[in-house]
């Protein structure tokens, strides 16, 4: 699964970014509707919020993007939000477009589970077909665990740490015991991210997780390559994105060059 902030770099850019993901086969898109303080994720797609909403994106955006993408790709389509965003919205109003939109599911991992009597978030989302995707972090007890496993559905995010996305350091063994766990309560599909980065992040999800999620480390090739129009993003983008497919993500130039030789090998 793949992660691309909707108005980053711009609004079209973000619409080539997707078609580009969905020919190259990527199992699920999320869409980030950008927010000003999104205390869950790291520098990189901080930035990428906060340039965004510099140039000017609204939720409508989103809403136009995604309906406009749904009609022309097979890739399902995900949201993710802060629950600030989708309150002032309106929950009801949020979910009603987000179908209307060709959105799959939604992903808020700051909604709190026991906030669902009061604001019946999961409820609506039930109500609208939507995916409801649970987040959870090492830091997640037992009993809480089971508390999602009740209501998530489509498949489970799991963060590979407690704290901001996009950082460097591997897993450790605790990341480990504790997929085991969730394993334990979810009979859905566990996706891992939160710093998947490298072919070994892969290798040490085999048999633990389902779908890897690819997201600051991508954000940062944008960076990189802050032009869309230049040939060399658009051939390192693509390059990265196919990586991840290919179980062999890794964001060094000369790592994306093998790839590149590899893949090319395979389709000829």
């Amino acid at each position: 699964m793949t992660h691309v902030i909707v108005g980053y770099p711009s609004l079209q850019a973000t619409e080539d970014l997707v078609l580009l993901m969905d020919k190259i086969g990527v199992d699920f898109i999320e869409l980030q509707i950008p927010f000003s303080d999104p205390l869950a994720d790291g520098p990189a797609i901080m930035k990428a919020c906060e340039e965004s909403l510099r140039n000017g994106t609204k939720v409508k955006d989103a809403f136009d993007l995604a309906k406009k993408l749904s009609g022309k790709i097979k890739t399902p389509l995900l949201f993710m939000a802060y629950f600030n965003t989708v309150f002032n919205y309106g929950i009801e109003k949020f979910c009603t477009y987000s179908k209307k939109a060709g959105i799959v599911g939604l992903i808020v991992p700051d909604f709190p589970i026991e906030e669902e009597l009061s604001d019946h978030f999961n409820e609506i989302l039930e109500k609208h077909g939507l995916l409801n995707i649970k987040v959870l972090s090492p830091a997640s007890t037992e009993e809480r665990i089971k508390l999602n496993a009740k209501v998530g559905t489509g498949f489970i995010y799991c963060t590979a740490r407690q704290g901001i996305t996009g950082t460097d350091k591997g897993f450790d063994q605790n990341v480990i015991a504790y997929l085991k766990t969730v394993k334990k309560h979810f009979d859905i599909p566990i996706a891992l991210g939160f710093g998947v980065s490298k072919r070994e992040h892969i290798k040490q999800m085999e048999g633990f997780a389902d779908i890897a999620v690819v997201g600051s480390a991508f954000l940062d090739i944008i960076k990189t390559f802050s032009d869309f129009g230049d040939e060399n993003f658009t051939s390192s983008s693509k390059n990265f994105a196919f990586s991840a497919k290919a179980e062999n993500v890794n964001s060094s130039s000369r790592y994306l060059k093998e790839v590149e030789k590899y893949l090319l090998q395979l389709k000829s």
